[in-house]
């Protein structure tokens, strides 16, 4: 190895350059120290113990740049992509980091970066008690490998209608309706099959929970009091406390619907919602709606779930009857038929089956086998149920835009 005498900034005065020189203690260090030195001040040398989101928000200050929360997640991920680190979550000291865009965009008073549908398909960040977005690994060359993806799917895979129908057809809704970007589609769609995977349950029934609680992944679904596309709780233990919205939980409302999915990923996490077997939509559902009802494991029993619920959700959506596994099941089944506007498909279907397999798979998906007697047994129970003091019609839902 031969070092050049007339490197930037390196006082390397009369040593020679010889194999004992380059061996010395401290040389590797000067060295780094003088290549930093010549860098341009729009690159930037990650140091051990920082994170892109402390990055971003430092350079922020020094600029006079006020950020909002959301505006600090998208800027993390678009400055490890402008950087060319895959992974933001992974991140090791002595990369540099390539500023320019960011800076510029700063200085030209933008505060949002361009290109959010390829940024956000890099972003796998979690949030801190404060809601602030952070990246769950430091600079200290050690991934946190639950911020890693999860169920091995290739980046390109594409929606799948036949496979995912329900899925599908909720996505082109949301679309249609300007809850997700068209560009982001493909993201969000992957982004589901990541969590379903992980946790074990049917990308089609997560569909028909956003139906039921965000009117099929409305980010900025609210009640007030719940927000966004499963309905993060306010309260202390609650929904936004859970994913690190305890403090700011309308904040939730500023993400998107990917970004909006890693906080699902961590609630289920957090919910012990993961099993050996595959996850029912009612489990799925209760451990939204009423975690500690998830004791309860007869699908007929009444459940003692207090408060206003939709009229879908009680046996024969009666809101004075009973609620129990089998009706919740029934009614995010009917619900979402309702929504996406099938109610009528199976009778339009000529003769029997159609040739069309995409046809027939949401046929099936969205008017599944009923079984006449499955709620029997719950009805007769009505006065056990009336007791946990239902006493209202549906719950309202304002899907605030």
């Amino acid at each position: 190895m031969r070092v050049e005498s007339n490197l930037p900034n390196a006082n390397l005065g009369k040593a020679p350059t010889t194999t004992v020189a380059l061996s010395r203690p401290g040389f590797a260090q000067a060295m780094d120290k003088a290549i930093d030195q010549a860098l341009p001040a729009q690159v930037k040398i990650i140091q051990s113990g920082e994170t892109l989101t402390s990055i971003v928000r430092e350079q922020a200050q020094q600029q006079g740049v006020k950020l909002s929360p959301s505006e600090e997640f998208r800027w993390t991920q678009a400055l490890a992509a402008d950087s060319g680190i895959k992974n933001p979550n992974a991140i090791f000291p002595g990369q540099r980091l390539q500023m320019q865009n960011m800076l510029a965009s700063w200085q030209a008073g933008q505060t949002q970066p361009n290109n959010l549908a390829s940024h956000n398909s890099s972003a796998n960040g979690l949030t801190t008690q404060t809601g602030q977005p952070s990246q769950s690994a430091t600079a200290t060359g050690v991934a946190n490998p639950k911020a890693s993806t999860v169920s091995g799917l290739p980046k390109g895979t594409y929606i799948n209608a036949v496979a995912h129908p329900v899925l599908s057809q909720t996505l082109d809704r949301a679309v249609s309706r300007g809850f997700i970007p068209k560009v982001e589609k493909q993201d969000v769609y992957n982004k589901v099959l990541q969590v379903a995977n992980k946790h074990n349950f049917s990308p089609d029934d997560f569909a028909r929970l956003t139906l039921m609680e965000s009117d099929g992944m409305n980010p900025q679904a609210s009640n007030n009091r719940c927000h966004g596309i499963i309905q993060f709780c306010d309260g202390p233990a609650r929904g936004a406390a859970e994913v690190g919205f305890g403090k700011a939980p309308k904040q939730i409302l500023g993400l998107s619907v990917y970004q909006q999915l890693h906080l699902v990923d961590t609630y289920f996490e957090k919910a012990g919602l993961k099993k050996e077997s595959p996850v029912p939509l009612d489990e799925l559902y209760l451990a939204v709606l009423h975690p500690a009802a998830r004791g309860e494991k007869r699908p007929e029993e009444p459940l003692g779930i207090p408060g206003k619920q939709a009229k879908y959700l009680y046996e024969g959506r009666d809101p004075q009857a009973p609620m129990t596994r089998a009706s919740i099941t029934q009614g995010l089944m009917q619900n979402a038929v309702d929504r996406l506007g099938f109610s009528s498909f199976k009778h339009n279907q000529p003769g029997a089956q159609s040739n069309n397999a995409v046809s027939n798979a949401i046929n099936q998906a969205l008017n599944p086998a009923q079984d006449p007697t499955a709620n029997a047994a719950a009805r007769a129970r009505l006065q056990v149920q009336k007791a946990a003091d239902y006493d209202a019609l549906e719950a309202p839902k304002v899907w605030l835009r």
